[in-house]
């Protein structure tokens, strides 16, 4: 078996070693490491390999916490020691920005950490009946694999989820659309736990029974999911708490449906919305644009601090949520909603925002590229003076950054690490760029 020494970590976790110039990708390597490994795929570049023995380990590795480390997929650095983690993205963001974008900030940010376990307050648990082990799955899928894990507890998951997982294997395999019944949408919210099951086939009148059997018994509320995320309804119990999180510091309560996109770390995105809105530095009077809002996560708090805010998003049913949240907040006069496309975005529609002293965007993974390239250019009258850009995506960040600066002339003030999903290998981060007087 080849022998590596580990120089570093890539963007999915993998230990990166050389061999006559070729890099070598190894699953569960550490940096600092020397270790015995065999390659499953080679490429004339590069090779990909599994993990045969630690000769030499580094003192950050520790013992997993969950006993389905390395099988199920939701984890990549359990194995890893939690500081090392926050660091390793840190380095990700750094080595990405670069590598990619030919970019660096004038400042880091210290990383954004908090809570390593119980912190994921949305998740989407796969269904699959498997009579070879026993019945029906519910989980993450395993590595690299459409199959179901096996798992019967979860150290991330939020632990009143983590506890359910068992009994919902039992509940589900004694549906009579067992079968027909592949995920289920977990949302917890501050004053309920919500279970979305995505059904299709119509429940019977004593599937209907047993679901709310389980409701009163475990104090969860079930919607069903017949088709699209839009279609989710409340079965049971048909009236008690809602679905919400609080913002306390700016006093406000975000009320969503279990299908809406909300942030699955709700300790990381109030600390994250504390220092965006530090950065952003929001005054009365300003006029600010918030580009991909979702329904209002930032909008709101933004506007919350004086400022008149417009927040974009292509999904209609959270413009509709952002419109209700800050209706229900008393933030209707200064937040407004509107629904477009910014992955079609043109200098005219986004002329078309009104005045735009500041700039934020929060987009998905795909970036925000016709957005920066339909921006004007820095020194103009009509360009945002500050941009502040949280992103869940080191790659597009890098890729948008590097028009701001080459091409719009803005400078690139700040970057750092948000440790939005601990124990994986997802990296989010926060950029600033300003004009010369921003």
């Amino acid at each position: 078996m080849p022998i590596g020494v580990i120089e570093a970590l890539d963007h999915e976790a993998r230990g990166i070693a050389r061999q006559d110039g070729k890099a070598i990708f190894i699953d569960g390597a550490l940096p600092g490491e020397t270790v015995e490994y065999a390659s499953y795929r080679k490429k004339p570049n590069y090779e990909q390999a599994h993990l045969v023995r630690v000769i030499q380990p580094t003192s950050a590795r520790v013992t997993p916490r969950c006993p389905h480390f390395g099988v199920c997929g939701g984890c990549a650095m359990q194995h890893l020691d939690f500081a090392a983690q926050v660091a390793a993205k840190q380095r990700v963001l750094e080595d990405t920005l670069w590598h990619i974008g030919h970019v660096k900030p004038e400042q880091i940010l210290p990383p954004i950490q908090g809570a390593a376990w119980g912190y994921r307050h949305k998740a989407r648990l796969g269904v699959r009946k498997v009579p070879k082990k026993g019945g029906v799955l519910v989980g993450f899928h395993e590595k690299r694999s459409s199959y179901i894990a096996d798992i019967k507890t979860c150290p991330v998951l939020h632990p009143a989820v983590s506890a359910l997982l068992l009994p919902l294997r039992e509940l589900i395999d004694g549906l009579s659309i067992s079968a027909r019944l592949p995920q289920v949408e977990v949302a917890v919210g501050d004053q309920c736990v919500a279970l979305a099951l995505r059904i299709l086939d119509p429940l019977t009148p004593a599937d209907e029974s047993r679901l709310r059997r389980f409701a009163e018994q475990h104090g969860v509320t079930f919607y069903l999911q017949p088709k699209g995320p839009d279609t989710a309804y409340r079965f049971h119990p048909q009236t008690g708490a809602e679905l919400d999180y609080r913002l306390p510091e700016f006093g406000l309560q975000m009320r969503f449906r279990p299908t809406d996109f909300t942030q699955v770390n709700h300790g990381i995105n109030r600390v994250l919305i504390r220092r965006a809105l530090a950065l952003l530095d929001p005054q009365a009077g300003e006029h600010i644009v918030d580009l991909f809002c979702g329904l209002g996560n930032f909008t709101l708090p933004i506007a919350r601090r004086g400022a008149q805010v417009v927040g974009v998003e292509g999904n209609a049913a959270l413009v509709e949520r952002g419109g209700e949240c800050a209706a229900h907040n008393g933030l209707s006069e200064r937040a407004r909603f509107v629904e477009a496309n910014l992955f079609a975005c043109t200098p005219e529609s986004l002329k078309a925002l009104g005045r735009m002293d500041k700039l934020f965007i929060d987009p998905p993974r795909e970036g925000a590229v016709e957005v920066v390239k339909s921006l004007p250019d820095a020194g103009e009258d009509s360009a945002p003076q500050r941009i502040v850009y949280v992103s869940c995506n080191p790659a597009t960040l890098a890729r948008d950054a590097a028009i701001l600066v080459a091409q719009k002339n803005y400078r690139f003030r700040m970057a750092g690490a948000v440790n939005m999903f601990p124990h994986t290998a997802h990296v989010e981060s926060i950029a600033v760029f300003g004009s010369g007087i921003g």
